[in-house]
């Protein structure tokens, strides 16, 4: 039987799965989701994509998307400033690095969490200049990185909150209230094969 819409295998808490949702809420672009437990992998997924991660689209002429970034970027056929580009790597590669050695610090050799969370702030910091600035950041590059600041800000909320960063404060609450986000965080059942 024929592939009746590109196919979507998600993981709802995961941050690079929630900004490749969020093009797709967005852009009203049809997916069949497809919502996957980690510690129990689809079949299927694994035969399309065995390095195993989410999220993954499946197109219908068989193309697999296998990063998030470029899920985005063919949903909502967004080509990239230098300016975004700039954000989306120090997201990606600074911050994320930091963040997850700060939210998981038992995962890593000699990590010291507040070390980390401290190195993280800086990204944090000039983030919150760029969103006081005129032009606020476009809608694609917020999807793009306010999933990691959300999944940073969880981790410790009273610290978080505390910090003096309002732009950054309002700017995730603005994103996590929008109607978007809330279709984005739909919950779906676990899929299998038989479905």
């Amino acid at each position: 039987m024929a592939q009746q819409q590109p196919i979507l295998y998600s993981f709802r808490r995961c941050p690079y799965a929630m900004r490749a949702r969020m093009s797709i809420v967005r852009t009203g672009y049809q997916v069949e989701h497809r919502e996957v437990i980690l510690r129990d992998r689809p079949e299927h997924m694994m035969e399309i994509s065995p390095k195993g991660t989410v999220p993954i689209l499946l197109l219908q002429d068989g193309t697999v998307i296998e990063e998030s970034l470029e899920i985005m970027q063919s949903v909502l056929s967004w080509e990239l400033s230098e300016v975004e580009s700039h954000w989306i790597s120090r997201n990606d590669d600074e911050f994320k690095f930091h963040l997850d050695r700060y939210k998981y610090p038992n995962r890593y050799e000699n990590v010291d969490e507040i070390e980390q969370r401290i190195a993280a702030s800086g990204y944090l910091h000039d983030l919150n200049t760029l969103l006081g600035q005129d032009e606020a950041i476009d809608t694609n590059l917020s999807d793009a990185l306010f999933p990691f600041v959300r999944q940073f800000a969880n981790h410790d909320r009273d610290w978080f909150d505390a910090q003096d960063w309002g732009n950054v404060h309002s700017w995730l609450g603005e994103n996590l209230e929008s109607d978007a986000f809330k279709v984005c965080m739909k919950k779906h059942k676990q899929w299998v094969s038989s479905d």
